[in-house]
């Protein structure tokens, strides 16, 4: 078993991960930051655009994954998950699993030579199953570290990636293996989990082929997307009427998710405003029960796309169905008419699902957690990213909804608590006059 000291221990490649490593190691402390995926970048690197300024994603979160790679005080550990944490004299020892990418990550130059002589074609995780990609791959355009990860599972060995391989950088013999890492403070930035779209049966529980969620649509949206544009992905058919059912995933005792995801009502603006600029004459409504625009800005977001032509409806969506040509069918209670009963049918509705905790961090890390599966926080007002485990720190939404602004923003609070913490358990040196 490996053996790797540093100062702090950062569980999660997010934005508020990475902002967190950043900000430590800008400070002098040497860092790991542990990633579970085989790129750090987390949700954000996936999504198109951000609200409510529209800046692109990409050019957001590249820049941070290069910092954290190149920088010289952190060191970069992908495609690895947390098994343990347990309390020593210095602080903390994890126990984590580095899975085997059959790749020598030494060599590899990324130059994709194994992807394209691959015959095995695989449904893209990364594009949410849309689009297609092969069993061995670099996982996206702006992975970081461009490295290839070979899916064993579904590899036929039949040797083409390793013929093809200029760095001779294919290993079909390589093992999990376990890495133990003693840090003064561990920091959680394991992020969050989507409803799942088949969660509510009366939304046709995942089986309606032109049903999909937001992050769906966000790949749909993005420059390297599936697709190229906006198409139904259970016909090819350019949407002419799309609609955004609110809270399917959040305020919903249903489910166990009876809190308000936050985020839920600005993505669905903000993807309604993209969508009009890319199918200008397609129809966009949106049903909801409560426009909650809490931000700076956020207020005027919600009038602009208004003025934009986007038809807000205030109302409740009983079901969904499809009809023979599989065009969504979604029966609504119209809330300010009397709670008037009417079917309508679109080309596309897309569900505005919640956010739903990554891990549950009491059987891992040992913090306690509130009633919503979150990391549970004693004073949320006064200190928001200290939990009840001396020297673990919580940041971004391991701690609950939030948006990406409020991500990094609660980053850097948690690295001045960490920074804090570290510098407190230095020996002081009292030197005589």
């Amino acid at each position: 078993m490996e053996k790797i000291n540093v100062d702090s221990l950062v569980v999660g490649g997010g934005i508020a991960g990475m902002q967190a490593a950043l900000d430590l190691a800008d400070q002098g402390i040497q860092v790991a930051l542990v990633e579970r995926e085989p790129s750090i970048g987390g949700k954000m690197i996936a999504l198109s655009k951000v609200f409510p300024t529209l800046d692109c994603c990409s050019c957001i979160t590249t820049p941070k994954m290069s910092a954290v790679a190149h920088h010289e005080n952190i060191q970069l550990f992908t495609y690895c998950e947390v098994q343990s944490i347990d309390e020593i004299e210095r602080g903390f020892a994890a126990h984590v699993l580095k899975k085997p990418r059959y790749i020598d990550e030494d060599v590899c130059t990324g130059c994709r030579q194994c992807e394209y002589a691959c015959p095995i074609n695989l449904p893209n995780a990364f594009d949410l199953d849309m689009g297609a990609t092969r069993a061995v791959r670099v996982p996206f355009s702006t992975a970081v570290p461009q490295t290839a990860v070979l899916d064993i599972e579904n590899c036929i060995l039949c040797g083409k990636c390793e013929r093809v391989c200029p760095a001779d950088a294919i290993d079909f013999t390589q093992t999990p293996q376990f890495i133990r890492f003693e840090a003064t403070t561990v920091l959680l930035s394991t992020g969050f989990e989507t409803t799942p779209i088949d969660a509510k049966k009366e939304y046709g529980a995942g089986e309606l082929h032109n049903v999909i969620d937001g992050l769906m649509m966000e790949r749909l949206l993005a420059p390297t997307g599936p697709y190229g544009r906006i198409l139904r992905p259970g016909d090819g058919k350019e949407p002419e009427s799309i609609a955004y059912v609110q809270c399917a995933g959040s305020r919903d005792e249903t489910l166990g998710v009876e809190y308000c995801s936050r985020v839920c009502c600005m993505y669905a603006i903000k993807q309604a405003m993209l969508i009009s600029g890319s199918l200008p004459l397609a129809d966009i409504t949106i049903y909801y029960m409560d426009i909650r625009a809490f931000g700076k800005g956020y207020e005027q977001f919600f009038q602009n796309a208004r003025a934009m032509g986007v038809e807000f409806v205030r109302a409740k969506v009983a079901s969904i169905s499809q009809d023979d040509d599989q065009n969504p069918v979604v029966r609504v209670e119209l809330m300010e008419e009397g709670s008037r009963v009417e079917e309508r049918t679109h080309d596309l509705v897309v569900l505005s699902v919640g956010l739903l905790p990554a891990y549950n961090p009491l059987a891992i890390y040992g913090v306690p957690i509130s009633d919503d599966g979150f990391v549970s926080v004693s004073a949320p007002n006064l200190s928001p990213c200290v939990t009840d485990r001396t020297g673990i720190f919580v940041t971004g939404t391991a701690s609950g909804p939030m948006d990406i602004v409020d991500s990094i923003v609660m980053a850097g609070a948690a690295a001045a608590e960490a920074a804090a913490f570290i510098h407190e358990q230095e020996p002081v040196i009292a030197y005589a006059d």
